[in-house]
């Protein structure tokens, strides 16, 4: 079992180059290096030429994510030939809507010479990525699709709905919910939208509860204030660790062999819970290994 904690993954706007030297000091999971939404029109190129070279240095660990400029714009075909070349742990590509955009840009990188290890995340964030959110996420069957990840975007979701983000979400929960099940359904993680008031760290918390609590592996970010919240709540707790350790252990006795269900401390469980408890203890063992 491969899996990486992906808590609090960051978003680092492209064209500053101060804040990209930083990155590699931040305590985030990922790191994704925005040429898109946070960078103006007349500084795309700038910023293009930055984050590839950037992509290229030593992040510790970190995953690196290049988010690039969507494929009908003047300036997504060549993002896209160039983080294929910067070689980082994954393109995010925005605004799919269908598979075919995921296996179109699967191609294209490639074709231009993308290492086996360059995944592809795909974000969600408009009416046709939730109506079309299983089809996106059934790709991952692929393995040519490279599709590791789908990532919310609940602004532009937003916009293009005209609901509005109000605290507790509830316009957007079923919309979460959705795409959560898509993701699981084929085996696939699935990030968080980003909070967009950054003094209200009570509020970033609770809504942190609740992506964790509906399944979310964890969130973006858009200021490094919000990292310590998210990775303390979106890691499992030590009691968590423990009861998955006594879970395993349980199963391993001898007298359990071959039993779908035994009782622990006054509790049934089943494999199924098994399964659950070497998840957590392999991203618990991941994350101890960042520190």
């Amino acid at each position: 079992m491969f899996t990486r904690p992906r808590r609090s993954v960051l978003y680092m706007p492209g064209s500053n180059a101060k804040a990209l030297a930083k990155a590699a000091t931040l305590p985030a999971d990922a790191l994704i290096l925005d040429l898109e939404d946070s960078v103006a029109p007349d500084s795309k190129e700038t910023a293009r030429a930055q984050v590839m070279e950037a992509a290229k240095g030593d992040f510790g660990g970190r995953e690196v994510v290049i988010r690039v400029n969507g494929q009908h714009t003047p300036w997504g075909p060549d993002d896209l030939i160039a983080a294929a070349a910067a070689g980082p742990d994954a393109v995010l590509l925005p605004k799919v809507e269908d598979a075919g955009a995921i296996m179109l840009a699967a191609r294209l990188i490639r074709e231009n010479g993308a290492p086996e290890k360059t995944r592809i995340w795909a974000m969600m964030e408009t009416p046709n990525a939730i109506l079309n959110a299983g089809q996106i996420a059934a790709v991952a069957a692929d393995s040519a699709s490279r599709l590791a990840v789908l990532v919310m975007g609940l602004n532009d979701l937003a916009k293009e709905t005209r609901a509005r983000l109000t605290p507790g979400r509830a316009t957007m929960l079923a919309w979460l919910s959705n795409c959560v099940v898509a993701a699981r359904a084929h085996r696939i993680d699935i990030i968080d939208g980003v909070f967009n008031d950054i003094k209200d760290l009570a509020g970033f918390r609770a809504e942190c509860l609740q992506g964790r609590d509906m399944g979310l592996d964890g969130k973006t970010l858009i200021h490094p204030s919000q990292i310590d919240i998210c990775n303390e709540l979106f890691a499992p707790s030590s009691e968590e660790v423990a009861g998955a350790r006594a879970i395993i252990e349980a199963f391993a006795q001898p007298e359990n062999t071959g039993k779908g269900a035994i009782q622990l401390n006054g509790k049934m469980v089943e494999l199924l819970h098994a399964d659950m408890a070497r998840r957590t203890l392999t991203i618990a063992e991941a994350i101890a290994a960042r520190v």
